[in-house]
């Protein structure tokens, strides 16, 4: 007699629930992730604009907004961002939290930072 081999529905119904819970995960967590990239992206654009190079806090605020603006950016806002300059060249950083609602009083919460400096 030879042994059954093969998936149970149970056992098909209880990874198809285990799978769908990693997809929500993926599906709420990786935006965050991709708009800390794009910020730092932008950041990291706008220190390495050599027309910025001796601009003004305001103007380099400026430059921030518009690549932000390009890259959808809306968690980093141009006054969150600490300007500064360290050995002539110009380093801009900045720090948020991203809070991610993923059912009832559960939610994802993200601490990032980045600097043009890294």
């Amino acid at each position: 007699m030879k042994h059954q081999r093969g998936l149970s529905l149970n056992g098909m119904m209880i990874g198809s629930a285990v799978l769908a819970v990693l997809a929500l995960l993926a599906m709420k967590a990786v935006p965050p992730w991709i708009e800390y990239a794009n910020a730092l992206k932008a950041i990291k654009g706008t220190a390495a604009d050599s027309s910025l190079k001796e601009a003004s806090v305001a103007q380099v605020r400026l430059a921030f907004s518009k690549r932000a603006d390009m890259d959808d950016v809306k968690s980093v806002r141009p006054n969150d961002l600490d300007i500064t300059k360290e050995g002539g060249e110009l380093v801009i950083s900045f720090a948020y939290t991203a809070k991610v609602p993923l059912f009832k009083n559960t939610s994802l919460v993200f601490d990032f930072e980045g600097s043009s400096a890294n």
